[in-house]
């Protein structure tokens, strides 16, 4: 099969395309023919180096890609929940691994894997379990809505705006913070555009998707919720400020209720462009394009 790899982290032209072995799946796995992988930014971190530096990567090389959509080609020993032939979407977790989802076949603990609904394509379906499912485990952390009002950073971006749409619907008042041109994104999203961070602590509770650290800090409450995605750069808890952020973790259970929602239209999957496996130096270049919207997914 074909991979994109990395071996010596860099820019974009440090991904390769390798011909390797099918991997076959262990006890608990499953095989996915891969027909989508989304790029994520964890992807161009990973190949940046960012994972390295931190002592979080040792496979070399290193495989790419979290997010996939395809179907199940092979189970291993103790696996009853799907079948081959299955449609699914997944969750390829990790940055220290030899092989992702830019690969024409993953393996997969079962626990990662939901069936895929009829509604939805493979190309869209690889766009949201990354990102829906961190933003649904950071909702998490902030407890019922009870009335509180909550501001989502990066409200534009992949996972903002999946936050956007669970926090409105699980009751809380929600802001946005984003530029005036994404007012119609937002608002369909059931959240109030907010175009600069407040001067004054308005905000009961913020998940920061931008990763925009103190600097939002000062619109949050004495006692309020800062969760944020990056978990080496939390910041110091002030004013009684409970900080933490989130570290996806797989879950087929939950992803398959994000994947129905997404399929109905009422959680956004969106794609900025669809390119091919081989493509996959080109695909990072547009993928770290300020402004774009929507997810690059490859096709092997």
């Amino acid at each position: 099969m074909r991979a994109a790899v990395v071996h010596t982290p860099g820019d974009a032209e440090v991904i390769e395309i390798i011909e390797t072995t099918v991997p076959e799946p262990k006890a608990g796995e499953v095989r996915i023919k891969v027909e989508a992988a989304g790029v994520n930014p964890v992807d161009l971190q990973t190949r940046a180096g960012v994972y390295h530096e931190l002592g979080w990567v040792t496979a070399s090389p290193v495989g790419l890609g979290w997010d996939l959509a395809g179907t199940i080609d092979a189970v291993g020993d103790g696996v009853g929940e799907f079948v081959v032939g299955t449609p699914v979407a997944a969750l390829s977790a990790g940055v220290d691994k030899s092989f992702g989802a830019y690969a024409e076949y993953a393996v997969v603990p079962v626990d990662a894997v939901a069936q895929r609904p009829d509604g939805i394509t493979a190309v869209d379906a690889a766009t949201v379990p990354l990102n829906a499912l961190t933003a649904h485990q950071a909702l998490a952390r902030f407890g019922p809505a009870a009335g509180r009002r909550l501001l989502v950073t990066g409200a534009a971006g992949a996972v903002g705006g999946y936050a956007l749409r669970l926090a409105a619907d699980q009751g809380f008042e929600v802001g946005g913070l984003a530029r005036e041109s994404d007012r119609a994104f937002v608002e369909s999203m059931g959240a109030a555009l907010v175009i600069a961070l407040p001067e004054n602590a308005e905000w009961d509770a913020v998940f920061d998707a931008a990763a925009l650290g103190d600097a939002v800090l000062a619109a949050v409450k004495d006692d309020g919720i800062y969760v944020g995605v990056v978990p080496p750069a939390v910041p110091d808890a002030i004013r009684g400020i409970d900080t933490s952020a989130v570290m996806v973790e797989s879950s087929g259970e939950t992803l398959a209720t994000l994947l129905i929602d997404a399929a109905a239209g009422r959680l956004p999957a969106r794609v900025h462009s669809v390119m091919p496996l081989e493509h996959a130096r080109a695909a990072h270049g547009v993928a770290a394009q300020s402004g774009a919207r929507g997810r690059v997914v490859l096709v092997p």
